[in-house]
């Protein structure tokens, strides 16, 4: 049996959704019931776009939505439903299994067959499934039996199977701007019955700390709105401020998951940061991951990171600086020795930058990797026995302290059939500007003793 409360409805009743009781939550009240109500994603949504020519034309497609929470996806998925007159089925991986996939494909066979009727099957946290769930969409996509639609917040091409992908248009929805908020805030406000008593400059900084708050996931500013009216109502004499705001409604922590795509994301906004040398954006994006929860001891290894990554040479001082913070963090904690990170953080985003370390390393480690193993040559083998030497170890080494510059020209140390390579290439920037001209120079030498 259909209902609003169960994982089916029709379209009908989806359509009667945003209107019902005041029992029902300020998010779903709101909800859409048209693709032009929908706020933000004009990318997909906006004229001549993709989705909006999916519902134009009436066809509807398999597709997988992928973006943050509180973005529309869920929204989107019911207005397909209603726009093409199908019956909706809405999954949820994190509380489904087999069975419920299975009493799905049944639901959808009776539309199909007795009610000549469309399904759309809407799964939320798609990326929850396995491999083998995953494959059971599969024969029922491919048949038209369905239209599938996923919902997800991380990265179809990691989480999701080649196959389903194949079957299904990915499209990618954006947390909402501050404009978008702003409309969806203004709309909820009027609902709630709180735009009187938002007027004035007290009201617009109250409205622009709850966007803040929001952090781009609408259904996160609409449950604030809700909050708030409920506050307000038990103090209708009180001045709707910031100050008001903060006292009734929790600071949720910033949008961040950690392992996920957003994790993963800001660090490499931080790496790419540091390498650009941009110490703003450095500290910005390091200071974001602590707010979102980010363990300390995890930066400080990825700046350890950066520091022989991007630095190198270039600044040896840098590696010391870093390790110095992370031992710093260590014997302070939290929040004190944070600081010392956010020190080794700015003096990366400064420092001279080389990765010739970086990609010599791993030349070396690739030609290793596809090389035979090679004998060390006899002249530079460890001889500590009368037998060793005798079968010629160590013998015409040349002791390099004992050369003019400490330098024996010419020699090599490679082992034979390798020709003296230049894996490491040095940059002109710091301290390798110098160690460019000192390598420049013995080759120099080495060239002078060449026939």
């Amino acid at each position: 049996m259909n209902d609003l409360f169960s994982n089916t409805a029709s379209p009908e009743q989806l359509s009667a959704l945003p209107s019902a009781g005041a029992n029902v939550p300020l998010a779903e009240r709101l909800r859409p019931r048209t693709l032009a109500e929908v706020i933000g994603q004009e990318h997909l949504t906006g004229e001549g776009m993709p989705l909006r020519i999916a519902f134009d034309s009436g066809k509807p497609h398999s597709m997988i939505l992928w973006g943050p929470p509180g973005v529309g996806k869920t929204t989107i998925a019911r207005l397909m439903a209603h726009a093409f007159e199908s019956d909706f089925i809405a999954l949820s991986a994190v509380l489904s299994g087999v069975k419920e996939i299975r009493e799905a494909i049944e639901r959808a066979n009776v539309n199909r067959d007795n009610l000549n009727r469309r399904t759309i099957l809407f799964v939320d946290e798609v990326h929850r499934f396995n491999k083998s769930q995953q494959d059971a969409f599969l024969p029922h996509v491919e048949s038209g039996l369905v239209t599938f639609i996923g919902a997800t917040t991380e990265n179809p091409s990691f989480e999701l199977n080649n196959a389903l992908l194949s079957r299904a248009s990915v499209y990618v929805l954006k947390p909402l701007d501050d404009v978008a908020l702003a409309a969806m805030f203004r709309r909820a406000a009027a609902s709630a019955n709180l735009d009187s008593r938002l007027r004035g400059n007290d009201g617009e900084q109250a409205t622009q700390h709850i966007i803040g708050m929001a952090d781009g996931d609408g259904r996160r500013l609409l449950n604030l709105v809700e909050q708030l009216a409920t506050a307000a109502e038990s103090k209708p004499d009180a001045t709707i401020d910031v100050k008001f705001v903060e006292s009734v409604l929790a600071r949720a922590a910033r949008r961040f998951d950690k392992g996920g795509d957003n994790f993963y994301d800001q660090i490499s906004a931080l790496h790419k940061s540091v390498r650009g040398s941009d110490p703003d954006a450095s500290l910005y994006w390091f200071c974001r991951m602590l707010d979102g929860g980010a363990d300390p001891r995890y930066l400080a290894r990825r700046i350890i990171r950066m520091a022989t990554e991007d630095i190198g040479l270039a600044d040896p001082r840098a590696l010391e600086i870093t390790l110095s913070a992370a031992e710093v963090y260590e014997r302070l904690g939290s929040p004190e020795g944070e600081l010392a990170l956010a020190e080794a953080v700015i003096y990366l985003a400064i420092a001279a930058k080389s990765n010739a370390v970086y990609r010599a390393y791993g030349e070396v480690r690739a030609f290793i990797a596809q090389d035979e193993s090679r004998p060390v040559p006899m002249h530079i083998r460890n001889a500590p026995t009368k037998l060793m030497k005798n079968l010629g170890m160590g013998k015409d080494y040349r002791y390099a302290h004992d050369e003019e510059e400490g330098y024996a020209a010419g020699e090599s140390y490679l082992p034979d059939g390798i020709h003296k390579s230049e894996w490491y290439k040095p940059t002109d920037r710091g301290l390798e500007a110098k160690i460019r001209e000192k390598l420049a120079h013995l080759r120099e030498l080495d060239g002078k003793l060449k026939p």
